[in-house]
């Protein structure tokens, strides 16, 4: 048997080398280049500080109203970002939860002074989340040098200036040509091609999985993959815009003009505009209560200009058998939900009636307070973790075993079943388009988790169970006949 111990040896040598192959990280990490991992923002340190925005304010007042009160500047202070961040922090603790507060809070993560979830004791740099500063302090980014060599996690070069002979120089950063006089000798002006590109916005719109790189968020690919890159539209020309801008924006494809954008940063996370206005009318500041009324609506505007819904009837041996309804994605660069797709809720309501006024068809309602049907047509994705069961955490979801998103420009068809019909006549149809930041039990889950020293009932005057608003997005009504030909 001796002629078989070579062929032994040669599998053994094989499994031994698949063992190692599968041992190795598919994602490796280069820890010296990125020493805030799982945060992947890269520091140039010198003696430069990071600015507050009151500073800013001194000579940029109308783009300080337009930060203020934006997603941005909440981006730490948002309560359900902290209740999330409580819980992952319990989870995991603080040397992954690093990573969260990179993109919410980076000039407080990078100097440390952020040591875990809660505001008390923070400086108004860490707890004004994506400032002014923050963004024109960006110098570059890294995208290609990142563990699966694609954006994520914060992949950009914080440079808030360079030290001097003389001391340190404020270094800020923007897309047009510096004029002269410009930063009044405060700060030192320069021109940043990023700035005026999707580019800018790509690490922190893609959330990879802390330790097996899943794109648990991945609106930059989307937009990349999609018909608006293709065009030339970047992030900026549609959430950094007024509502009639941005759907010239898309419709056109054509970038709008310079003295367009603003520092709205608008987008669908219209829960957030709204809790924060209600802390804003509890603390008194009319203000700001009104600058977020403006961006909750504005919010509303964009979510109501993104999708549209087109309905038809499907008739089998001539009798009326289903209803179609196509949703259409007709304005979004990414897809529609983003970001969180497997918290976020984008679904049907459809009902029709028969002739007598009968319901016939009924889909997308609620069994109870807050919870929807089980079997409502959703728009959204399921995740799971490492052991294939549902998850919803993002330190637990590595994978999706559902992800149903509508592209750019794109389509989703869903179908209902129709009958019985007791009389013969004209079938009356409504579908609304849904959508709401999170389910209400997501949404209780996460507000308990507040941490202690931020109390929802004095200033947002809300608590867990508070209900999520809801919008719709589209609504659209038609009738057919429930025979062919009648």
């Amino acid at each position: 048997m001796h002629f078989l111990l070579p062929v032994v040896v040669f599998f053994l040598l094989l499994l031994s080398l698949a063992g190692a192959t599968g041992a190795a990280s598919p994602f490796p990490v280069d820890h010296d280049f990125y020493p805030f991992y799982p945060s992947l923002i890269k520091w140039e340190r010198s003696k430069a500080p990071f600015t507050e925005p009151s500073v800013c304010a001194g000579c940029h007042p109308q783009q300080f109203e337009e930060w203020r009160g934006s997603v941005h500047a909440l981006a730490f202070t948002d309560p359900i970002y902290q209740g999330e961040l409580n819980k992952g922090f319990k989870a995991v603790g603080h040397e992954v939860t690093r990573q969260c507060e990179g993109c919410h809070s980076p000039a407080g993560m990078v100097t440390g002074e952020i040591k875990g979830p809660g505001l008390k004791g923070l400086g108004p740099v860490a707890l004004a989340g994506v400032s002014c500063d923050i963004c024109h302090s960006i110098s570059g980014v890294t995208h290609q040098r990142t563990p699966t060599g694609e954006p994520e996690n914060g992949s950009f070069i914080l440079s808030p200036g360079v030290d001097t002979k003389s001391g340190y120089q404020l270094v800020k950063r923007g897309p047009s040509k510096p004029v002269d006089g410009c930063g009044g000798g405060f700060h030192e002006c320069r021109e940043s091609p990023l700035h005026d590109r999707s580019e800018l916005c790509a690490g922190c719109h893609q959330v990879y999985h802390y330790q097996d790189h899943f794109p648990l968020e991945a609106t930059y690919n989307e937009w990349k993959h999609g018909p608006y890159a293709q065009k030339g539209i970047q992030c900026q020309d549609c959430h950094m815009v007024e509502t009639a801008t941005f759907i010239r924006t898309a419709d056109t494809m054509k970038r709008p003009e310079r003295s367009e954008y603003r520092h709205y940063f608008s987008g669908a996370n219209y829960l957030l505009y709204f809790l924060a206005g209600e802390a804003a009318k509890k603390a008194g500041d009319r203000e700001l209560a009104a600058s977020l009324d403006k961006k909750y609506q504005m919010a509303l505007e964009k979510l109501k200009a993104a999708a549209d819904l087109e309905i038809l009837p499907v008739y089998r041996s001539s009798a009326l058998a289903e209803i179609k309804v196509r949703v259409r994605n007709l304005r979004a660069g990414h897809n529609l939900p983003t970001s969180l797709t497997n918290v976020r809720e984008l679904w049907l309501e459809v009902t029709a009636r028969d002739a007598t006024g009968a319901v016939v068809l009924s889909s997308g309602g609620f069994e109870g307070p807050g919870m929807l049907e089980p079997d409502t047509r959703m728009f959204n994705s399921e995740g799971m973790g490492s052991d294939f069961h549902l998850a919803i955490d993002p330190w637990v979801v590595t994978a999706f075993s559902r992800h149903d998103t509508i592209p750019p420009r794109g389509y989703k068809d869903a179908y209902f079943a129709v009958g019985p019909i007791k009389k013969q006549g004209t079938v009356t149809v409504e579908a609304r388009l849904k959508y709401r930041p999170a389910s209400q039990q997501v949404a209780r889950k996460i507000l308990k988790e507040v941490p202690e020293d931020i109390s929802l009932e004095n200033v947002y005057g809300a608590s867990p169970m508070t209900a999520v608003p809801i919008v719709d997005m589209a609504v659209k009504q038609a009738g057919f006949e429930s025979r062919r030909g009648k």
